[in-house]
């Protein structure tokens, strides 16, 4: 590592142990880069910041996150958590594996992990505390299982990993289904086996079949949501961009005409706090490309990859040091600056090791999703720590049984890509 190197990096540390906002961070530090080691005018930095931002791809992430938020001001959620109820609350855990698959539905629309932890975090909290169930594995449950929002499609970390690696955008949302159900189908099962024998834990009798069709139609325009997005984007009826956009109207007509859950003044102020989410998110992504203009300048990416081949042979053990390096920049790093950040980087790495780009678009993905719950940085911890008014410690010891679980499904979909690539393929996004 050159000297100029180890400047950049101590000044990019620095910043953000000093809680500097992370686009700040990164803007910068490659200012410093740029101005103090490779002698180029400020007006570079200013062509790349705007010429970050006139990208089409961007809507999407602006509509979905419209979406999600008009699903949680409105009565989308409590739908969704209505008939994962009647599914499995008869079981033995079956609130908590109604917990579980409610995020998972929940993530199926607004592909956001913070509007799935605040949206259903408040909801299921109560009621599971309400009915019995272990603290401790209530928050675990509840901090964890939002996870989902980023993993099942659409996924906004996904669409900015296709942003810069150019792989199919559809392809890569279909390659979160299979991780996203193996994780429902193991916290469920874990859920079971914990709570079989607790007779204290109040239990809902198995629902009558009028009674699934009652909640199935109350249910019916929410899950019609999740039709809409899937089956028009798979069925080539219109673009990731344009499904989001269908969402969102889709969404609003909802809960405004059918549900009326929502006024003209719920509207401004969900319209007006998805902007702000928007911006906020435009300006790390703008700062990042920034930093990977300077990246790019300086080389770092194909020495890394140099580094990296010279002293790895093993696709087994790339993988595998792929794996612990993303789970600790994790926990000290956004899912959205570390992918884009960090993808250029990896992306040279790939074809040495024979690593397909989706497949490793995946493993990033679940990787940083993780980050979310795992302290000292995890923003999950401390939303569910709010809501359960207890502290970060007391949450992140709740978490490890889950954790496990997300690992494991992590190491197992990282080392049999066939799994992973089976839908892409069948679909034909090769």
């Amino acid at each position: 590592m050159q000297t100029n190197d180890l400047i950049i990096l101590c000044v990019l540390l620095g910043c953000m142990f000093t809680y500097v906002p992370v686009f700040l961070c990164l803007f910068f530090t490659a200012a410093i880069g740029l101005i103090f080691f490779l002698d180029m005018p400020l007006g570079l930095l200013i062509q790349t910041l705007f010429r970050s931002l006139d990208n089409f791809s961007l809507v999407v992430v602006l509509f979905f996150i419209l979406c999600g938020n008009i699903m949680s001001k409105g009565k989308t959620v409590e739908k969704l958590i209505n008939l994962a109820n009647a599914l499995v609350s008869w079981l033995p855990g079956g609130l908590g594996m109604a917990g579980v698959i409610g995020c998972g539905l929940f993530g199926a629309i607004s592909g956001s992990t913070v509007a799935t932890v605040v949206a259903l975090g408040g909801f299921m909290i109560p009621a599971l505390m309400r009915n019995g169930y272990d603290e401790k594995y209530t928050l675990g449950l509840m901090t964890t299982s939002p996870n989902l929002g980023v993993i099942i499609p659409p996924s906004i970390s996904m669409i900015f990993y296709s942003m810069i690696s150019n792989v199919s955008l559809e392809g890569l949302f279909i390659t979160g289904f299979i991780p996203g159900l193996l994780i429902i189908l193991c916290v469920c099962i874990y859920s079971w086996l914990k709570y079989r024998n607790r007779t204290d834990i109040k239990r809902l009798p198995a629902p009558r079949m009028g009674d699934l069709l009652a909640i199935f139609k109350e249910g019916f325009w929410a899950l019609m949501l999740i039709v809409i997005i899937f089956g028009g984007i798979f069925s080539g009826m219109f673009t990731a961009n344009e499904a989001a956009v269908v969402a969102s109207v889709y969404a609003l007509f909802v809960e405004y005409f059918i549900y009326r859950s929502m006024s003209f003044n719920d509207i401004k102020d969900v319209t007006v706090s998805s902007a702000v989410t928007s911006a906020t998110l435009l300006l790390i992504v703008a700062s990042a490309t920034c930093f990977g203009r300077y990246l790019t300048f300086e080389n770092i990416p194909n020495r890394v990859a140099e580094v990296v081949v010279s002293t790895i042979q093993s696709p087994i053990m790339f993988l595998l040091a792929m794996n612990i390096l993303l789970l600790i920049i994790g926990m000290f790093m956004d899912i959205i600056s570390a992918t884009l950040i960090l993808g250029p980087v990896f992306l040279p790495l790939l074809g040495p090791f024979g690593v397909d780009p989706m497949h490793f678009g995946l493993i990033m993905t679940v990787n940083l999703a993780i980050g979310y719950c795992t302290p000292p940085m995890g923003v999950s911890l401390f939303i569910t720590g709010a809501l359960a008014k207890r502290d970060i410690i007391y949450v992140s010891r709740a978490i490890w049984p889950f954790l496990v679980i997300q690992i494991g499904v992590l190491f197992f979909l990282t080392y049999f890509p066939q799994v992973v690539l089976f839908l892409p393929r069948m679909f034909g996004y090769n």
